[in-house]
């Protein structure tokens, strides 16, 4: 039976810390927009800061949505679920806000993070602040075994350099501008600080 909490402690913490993957889902307003559903991974890139606060690297490589959403409405849902273990899906939906490279904020932000999980292609912090934090059974969530991060992604980055990169993200079309048209990454994208 799925139930909600007032905070992510104890338990639902661990839980999340614990997972090499989680998913996130965002969605413009207009109606006939792209609703987003992302992947993510590489270990390392998601922090929990306090009881209702937690963060997430974003990282360049395909289209700019969640960043592009957030901007325009700041929803923002987060998902986990156990593919070992008790059978567990955690939600936290929330309000998110992306922390550019050129924010005063970056720099604190980024020290909650492995510092082995940074590296090329960063393109902003991802910040959320929970509104509701659940959990539901995951009775149809199947059981894998994970093996290991995938490497193709940092290599392929890092064989960039920061200007390179703000090159790559300058050449890409869904990396300033969404799907639907809103404002995403803004360009150029500044130097890390």
């Amino acid at each position: 039976m799925g139930k909600t909490y007032e905070r992510i402690d104890g338990r639902l913490r661990k839980f999340i810390e614990a997972q090499p993957v989680f998913f996130t889902a965002t969605a413009p307003l207009a109606e006939a927009g792209h609703v987003n559903l992302s992947p993510k991974g590489r270990s390392g890139t998601l922090a929990v800061l306090d009881e209702l606060t937690l963060a997430f690297l974003d990282f360049g490589g395909s289209t700019a949505e969640t960043l592009a959403h957030l901007r325009e409405n700041g929803r923002i849902t987060l998902m986990w679920c156990a593919f070992t273990g008790p059978p567990t899906v955690v939600r936290v939906h929330g309000r998110g806000e992306p922390v550019f490279r050129d924010d005063p904020r970056f720099t604190e932000l980024l020290g909650h993070f492995d510092p082995t999980a940074d590296g090329s292609a960063l393109r902003c912090i991802v910040l959320v602040h929970a509104t509701r934090v659940s959990d539901s059974c995951g009775f149809a969530v199947p059981l894998m075994e994970y093996q290991e991060d995938r490497s193709m992604h940092a290599e392929f980055f890092d064989r960039k350099t920061d200007e390179e990169f703000a090159v790559y993200c300058e050449g890409k079309p869904y990396v300033p501008v969404s799907l639907d048209g809103l404002p995403a990454l803004p360009l150029p994208l500044p130097p890390r600080p």
